[in-house]
């Protein structure tokens, strides 16, 4: 036993000292701390708000959850209020019930059994669904209420919502009504909501709620009766005015119901129940779910540049779900900027006190974000600078497609001169077999446009190479003299270059774009700091004068600002075997097909071996 309890004693202290060893040995390595990506490097300086949040996300889902809308659409539609339902509710004491309301509203809140029967269904079948409406209420009504105090309409228009979206923002009709109040594309427009691309008004709690009130007030002027403003909401003045002439002017909603359409004879019975319904809730035991956010809980912060709801989600970590709902009238979830108009975004009150803190770090990942979206090929006109003294041409290659239509007698290797390409080029592009081309036919011919521009050298005289300008025409290398008195002779007219911000721009690859200094284009501009605005238009050189070139302009240039050329002597050319006159041509440079024919007096595309070819400089 001793002897089992010294060698258990010895594994046990020799396990203590291997372990101890490993501790020291781990204490010398280094841990690799991992590469922050840019989010996560912008969101480490964020100044942190320790204030709890009060956005549930399950809640957030219910919020934007469509079936509540889709079952109460349903039921309107389909009920019918003439049926009697079985339902623990005496009439006697719902004809009380009736009445307190009555005396309270400005509605025509009577007894009948069509109210008393959709009353009861929605107490049999719907309990759950306004136990949920209740919940959701919470964050609207007060906002529709300020809207409708506004206009002096009665505040019971409110439960108007409940039966026209189930307070869904994002509910669509199957006719296209959008929004918490359904206004269609056109009645939107008549009342002011703003509908485009990137922004649908009609789902905006607090503007359609707004423009809600006002098609209400206009439509009381007109009836004199919240019933009939109702059912005219719903199915439209004109019917509501036929309803009334084929019911022999009767003007109470119930004596003209039988004549209004089919859904408009459940809407105003469905939006009566509604508010039985909210009002004596407690007494049929429907206990609302509880509201997580409310709409004084949150706030608004005007957006300076075009941000989207993922930018934002990532940055102040806000689930997706909740800014669809708070923002509901951003259609693509982006916020956009325009520079006419104001763009304000809806957080949670201690979101708000996030992004106000670092309003300037959440601008700069919006732009890197933007700046890493592919951009567009451009190309921009290359300027002279006006205090340059020499300059060394250079050329930017452009591909350019003619088409040339086969006249009477033409040959391919008369069009191949004309446009100096090689008359096997000519072939391959246009799939031709042999050297034959038909009267008529239109030949494709791919050439090279080049753009010209300088290089400032030194401030003194001396030599600049000249470069090629393109495959088919080259220019041969000599030294040039140009001088700046002369310039400013040949050339009086100068004067600012300007270009126009795009998609994607920064002031600093405009400026290496233009050759400029940030500097520069901050003089030039009287800009403070580096901001600039898009389609802003920008000073990018001073009294310049720009050029661009094809063969023919690029030759008149040449003519122009070229002091001396010096010249080769004339050579001579011996043919070999698969020589041609294109590839004879490109072993000079500057020297074309056309003229090794005119020094050679060759006609068509004939050389031989052997033969001697002039060539000059």
């Amino acid at each position: 036993m001793n002897i089992k309890n010294t060698t258990l004693s010895f594994f046990l202290l020799l396990s203590v000292t291997v372990f101890s060893q490993e501790l020291v040995e781990n204490k010398d390595i280094v841990k690799i701390e991992p590469k922050l990506s840019y989010l996560d490097s912008i969101k480490k300086t964020f100044v942190k708000d320790d204030m709890a949040t009060c956005v549930d996300s399950l809640w957030m889902k219910e919020l934007t959850n469509l079936d509540l809308y889709n079952n109460i659409t349903d039921d309107i539609k389909n009920i019918n209020i003439d049926e009697k339902v079985d339902y623990e509710l005496p009439t006697a004491l719902l004809k009380e019930r009736l009445a307190a309301m009555d005396a309270k509203s400005p509605f025509n809140i009577e007894y009948n059994q069509g109210l008393e029967n959709i009353i009861k269904s929605f107490l049999k079948y719907r309990k759950k669904s306004f136990e949920r409406l209740m919940a959701i209420s919470e964050y609207y009504f007060p906002l529709f209420e300020e809207a409708l105090a506004k206009q002096n309409v009665p505040l019971e228009i409110k439960y108007l919502a409940v039966v026209e979206s189930a307070l869904n923002p994002k509910a669509v009709s199957r006719v296209g009504a959008t929004g918490l109040w359904q206004f269609m594309y056109q009645t939107g427009k008549q009342y002011g909501l703003k509908i485009d691309s990137y922004i649908d008004e009609r789902s905006d709690a607090l503007k359609a709620s707004e423009s809600a009130a006002q098609y209400m007030s206009n439509m009381y002027k007109i009836f004199g009766d919240w019933d009939l403003v109702l059912a005219s909401y719903n199915s439209g003045p004109g019917n509501v005015s036929k309803a009334i002439r084929r019911s022999g002017g009767q003007q109470n909603y119930w004596n003209i119901r039988k004549n209004l359409p089919k859904e408009t004879q459940g809407y105003v019975p469905a939006f009566l129940a509604t508010m039985y319904i909210y009002e004596y809730h407690t007494a049929h035991g429907i206990k609302p779910d509880r509201a997580i956010i409310k709409h004084f809980a949150t706030d608004t912060i005007l957006i300076k540049k075009q941000m989207t709801f993922k930018q934002i989600s990532d940055l102040l970590d806000v689930p997706m779900a909740q800014l669809q709902l708070l923002n509901p009238s951003y259609k693509l979830n982006v916020i956009p900027f325009y520079h006419d108009e104001n763009h304000f975004l809806r957080l949670p009150q201690e979101k708000i006190a996030v992004f106000v803190s670092n309003e300037d770090r959440i601008y700069a990942y919006a732009e890197h974000e933007l700046n890493l979206r592919e951009k567009p090929f451009q190309v921009t006109k290359p300027i002279f600078k006006r205090d340059t003294v020499n300059y060394a041409l250079q050329q930017i290659k452009l591909p350019k497609t003619a088409y040339y239509k086969v006249r009477r007698g033409d040959n391919l290797s008369e069009i191949a001169d004309k446009y100096d390409v090689a008359v096997s080029d000519l072939k391959k592009w246009n799939k031709l077999r042999s050297n034959s081309v038909p009267y008529g036919k239109s030949l494709k011919i791919i050439t090279e446009q080049s753009i010209v521009r300088t290089v400032k050298k030194e401030p003194k005289e001396e030599t600049v190479p000249l470069e090629t300008v393109s495959e088919n025409q080259r220019v041969a290398t000599s030294e040039v003299k140009v001088n700046k008195e002369e310039e400013l002779a040949s050339n009086p007219e100068r004067k600012d270059i300007e270009y126009v911000v795009q998609k994607g721009d920064n002031l600093g690859n405009i400026a290496k774009k233009f050759g400029a200094t940030l500097t520069d284009l901050q003089q030039w501009n009287n800009l403070s700091d580096h901001n600039i605005a898009l389609g802003a238009t920008l000073i990018v050189a001073k009294n310049e004068i720009a050029i661009t070139t094809d063969k023919a302009s690029f030759s008149s240039f040449k003519k122009k600002n070229i002091a001396s050329v010096s010249k080769k002597e004339a050579a001579e050319y011996y043919v070999k075997k698969g020589d041609s006159l294109f590839s004879i041509a490109k072993k000079y440079p500057g020297v074309t097909i056309s003229d090794i024919k005119k020094w050679n007096d060759i006609r068509g595309e004939g050389i031989k071996p052997g033969m001697k070819l002039k060539i000059n400089g």
